[in-house]
């Protein structure tokens, strides 16, 4: 080995590693994917041709050889579970006991409970040396190479003690979404997900679900000292761990009930699951003053949620059929309450998903709410003498024809006479993110369908105020205004042209993928499935359906261009339409005018990017009400901020 090549693999290995940092942690990507790829692989080329890896070579992140077992390690010091309150009454219960033994304790650090795999990381001169599941708290499975792979835990760090550094692998929400996409079986959730992950004996599968680590103490040091959880929290940061985007502290038991409201409010727009706060005394002496219970320490408490999963009996199955002909399985259940809402109907995915959880009528079943809007089932929890395996359909439900089997699914092939797929295709091709037609509910579509003869969308621009007046309760009024609508909507750009067209699998960011890479809708009909499958958020079976959807609908493409709507390519978007065109906007808290996918569509459709987190790159935070950390942040950066008045001054004068 050179010293020419000595100090290029140092120079490669800083490099690759801070990129990494700027774009898994920060949120910051610095490079392209392309330009990142280059030095990755010319370090990897390199390390070969040497035999030269250094201890934080991000190389070391692509996997080792599977594991035979995982082995038995002990942590460095114990890992206590925490104390648990579900009400305000309860915390003020904590806070009391806590008050007798020290009066004088005013200052807290409220945390999210991260819903994942607890696990310690020991590093050692600097080193990561070990990583270990939670276990019984004192001994756990040593996963030190599945760890590695995991991009948001640092290789080495700066503090050359030997640190104990407690967390949770966690999959986010958004990681599972592309995972399943390309998954042969697809994960149900991100939990899970992560804990499979994390024990997957092959460190190379382990890589595949892109997990985060996210640092929230240091249970053991030999000899540096905290003196608070702020301390610790910062110490955290500047070792380049991942902390989450929220940490407060706490002056007062109301204060914390105020952060309590605040976060159950946002935790829904959250990229992963957390299922309750941590709340800590913010004091390390007071802690350590405070003591433990047999189990407990009684300087922290865990504040959960309401539950979100319970049991339920399945008593039916019914047969629903969406706009490209799938037919989905519904389930009717005895209704149950979960977070404060009554569940009597939730989701099975398709008629492979009930085979394959062995799905009963008559049988009790796991409900899950979790941060989704519909509750689904996620298996069997008990099966009675009454219970009867599920008779999948032969025929439509909606139209009577015979039904056809495709993998996991079924499928109703009636496209032009199928009563719930013409509805389906109106009311999605009308919608806000496709072409923005006001007016067309499911109630219009299956008038228009059944008295006008519209079983297309094409069909809706031939229609006539004359012909709308017909409708029943349409007026004058109503009659203009979607007329109007129908006609402005013939100007659009090519990510809602894309997104309309109903495309199985195509959501809008996939279909501003789409347009981003193919420019124009003759660039997107001549790509070739290799083209789609390079693409990040295309996987085989959706560039498939890309390509299967322009070799069956080519004749109404045309005709809706026949019709006169004319698309605006990308480059016409930036010159003509996208009057934000380079900015990136963060939206936190709530907003009263308009829903956060409303508001991210309007932003998008004037050209900015819509970013989920606040990096160093965002350019405007705009504010709603109950508005956390991602505000914090960005007051802290100095980053431009406007509430949501300021919000509709600014729409008001890009119109």
């Amino acid at each position: 080995m050179t010293e020419q090549e000595k100090s290029r693999i140092l120079e490669l290995v800083e490099l690759v590693n801070k990129y990494s940092y700027e774009y898994h942690v920060n949120d910051n990507p610095l490079i392209s994917d392309k330009d990142y790829d280059k030095l990755f692989y010319e370090l990897v080329d390199l390390e070969q041709k040497t035999g030269y890896v250094l201890p934080n070579s991000p190389t070391k992140r692509i996997g080792a050889e599977p594991l035979d077992k995982f082995e038995k390690a002990k942590h460095l010091s114990k890992l206590y579970s925490l104390d648990k309150a579900q009400t305000n009454q309860e915390i003020q219960e904590w806070y009391e006991r806590n008050q007798k033994i020290q009066k004088h304790i005013e200052e807290f650090s409220v945390e999210y409970k991260f819903d994942g795999l607890a696990m310690e990381i020991i590093y050692e001169n600097g080193i990561l040396i070990k990583a270990i599941t939670r276990g019984n708290g004192e001994i756990g499975e040593d996963v030190t190479e599945q760890i590695k792979t995991i991009k948001t835990v640092p290789l080495t760090i700066k503090c050359k003690d030997l640190l104990g550094i407690q967390g949770e692998a966690i999959m986010r929400l958004s990681a599972l979404k592309v995972y399943n996409k390309k998954a042969g079986e697809p994960l149900k959730n991100a939990r899970n997900a992560a804990a499979g992950a994390v024990r997957n004996l092959d460190p190379k599968e382990t890589a595949k679900r892109r997990l985060d680590f996210v640092a929230y103490n240091v249970n053991y040091s030999r000899s540096t000292q905290f003196l608070t959880q702020e301390q610790i929290h910062n110490f955290l940061i500047e070792e380049g761990f991942f902390c989450g985007e929220y940490f407060v502290l706490a002056h007062s038991i109301n204060e914390i009930y105020d952060q309590i409201k605040i976060v159950t409010a946002q935790r829904k727009n959250l990229d992963y699951l957390i299922d309750g706060m941590v709340i800590k005394v913010n004091s390390i002496a007071d802690r350590q003053e405070l003591g433990f219970t047999e189990r407990f320490p009684r300087g922290m408490v865990a504040y959960k949620f309401e539950p979100e999963e319970a049991t339920t009996i399945l008593k039916n199955i019914v047969w629903q059929v969406g706009r490209t002909g799938k037919i989905t399985p519904v389930a009717e259940l005895e209704p149950i309450e979960i977070g404060g809402t009554t569940i009597a109907r939730a989701t099975l995915n398709n008629v492979g998903d009930i085979r394959r959880k062995n799905i009963k009528i008559n049988s009790r079943v796991f409900i899950c709410r979790s941060n989704e809007v519909i509750p689904e089932i996620l298996g069997v929890a008990e099966c009675f003498n009454d219970s009867v395996d599920v008779e999948p359909p032969k025929i439509c439900p909606a139209c009577g024809t015979k039904l056809v089997e495709e993998g996991a699914n079924l499928f109703c092939p009636n496209e032009k006479e199928c009563e719930p797929q013409i509805i389906g295709r109106l009311v999605h091709f009308a919608s806000k993110n496709a072409m923005n037609i006001e007016g067309i509910s499911d109630k219009t579509a299956l008038q228009l369908h059944n008295k006008l003869s519209v079983n297309y969308p094409s069909d809706l621009y031939s229609l006539t105020k004359n012909q709308l007046e017909r409708l029943e309760k349409f007026k004058e009024k109503k009659s203009n205004n979607i007329y109007n609508s129908i006609q402005n909507s013939k100007k659009t750009n090519l990510t809602r042209f894309i997104y309309a067209l109903g495309i199985d699998g195509i959501g809008k960011k996939t279909a501003n993928v789409l347009s981003k890479r193919f420019k124009t809708l003759e660039g997107l009909i001549a790509a070739k499935r290799e083209d789609l499958i390079s693409l990040d958020d295309i996987a085989e079976i959706t560039a498939d359906n890309v390509i299967l959807y322009f070799k069956n609908h080519m004749q109404e493409v045309n005709r809706l261009i026949d019709m006169g709507i004319t698309i605006s390519t990308n480059d016409e978007q930036s010159n003509e339409r996208l009057l934000l065109s380079g900015e990136k906007i963060v939206l936190t808290g709530t907003l009263q005018s308009y829903s956060r996918n409303e508001a991210t569509a309007i932003l998008e459709s004037l050209g900015a990017e819509v970013q989920s987190n606040v990096t160093k790159t965002t350019s405007l935070v705009i504010a709603g009400n109950n508005a956390g950390s991602k505000l914090q942040k960005a007051q802290n950066w100095g980053i431009k901020i406007i509430n949501e008045i300021e919000f509709l001054e600014l729409l008001n004068k890009k119109q």
